[in-house]
């Protein structure tokens, strides 16, 4: 089953584009986000996503050793479409993904929670994502903590984008 595209995907891509982010080199300041979601949310997985036209490319990550996925097989592409974290607590018992490669074969991926990382403009341009091998769910103190660490890396990303303007004349 593929991935739901958002209603304003041509406003988010075109937004995207304007934070340069793809395909750039490492971070530490993203690195730590990822990091101490991890961390927080006591997963062997997390990502700091960008749901791009056909791919969802990792900025930043930890446990995976690949840096993109294509969108279709991505479970970011549909956190995307939400307002608020989503949450699979059991990837394979979910119809959606049951099929999915990620799944089925390695690496074995069976919980993901991803918070939906909003543009001050309300436009989603990827995801703060943990993942497990394991079905689970995240206390409600994990699910803040999580949704805190996905501001502070928009907050990054506008400091970013904010820097590659030029100064507004008087």
């Amino acid at each position: 089953m593929k991935p739901p595209i958002p209603l304003n995907e041509h406003a988010r891509l075109d937004l995207l584009r304007q934070y340069a982010v793809l395909d750039t080199a490492a971070e530490p300041v993203f690195d730590e986000i990822v990091h101490r979601a991890a961390e927080i949310c006591q997963t062997p997985i997390s990502l700091l996503t960008f749901v791009d036209r056909d791919r969802v490319w990792f900025k930043s990550s930890t446990g995976l050793e690949f840096r993109e996925i294509p969108r279709d097989t991505s479970f970011c592409a549909y956190a995307i479409c939400q307002n608020e974290l989503y949450l699979t607590p059991d990837l394979l018992a979910d119809e959606r993904f049951s099929h999915n490669p990620l799944v089925t074969q390695k690496p074995h991926l069976r919980f993901y929670a991803g918070m939906p990382l909003f543009s001050p403009e309300g436009l989603a341009l990827g995801t703060l994502c943990v993942i497990d091998r394991k079905p689970r769910e995240l206390t409600p103190e994990q699910t803040d903590k999580l949704k805190d660490l996905a501001l502070g890396a928009v907050l990054l990303l506008e400091i970013r984008r904010a820097a590659d303007r030029p100064p507004a004349r008087p």
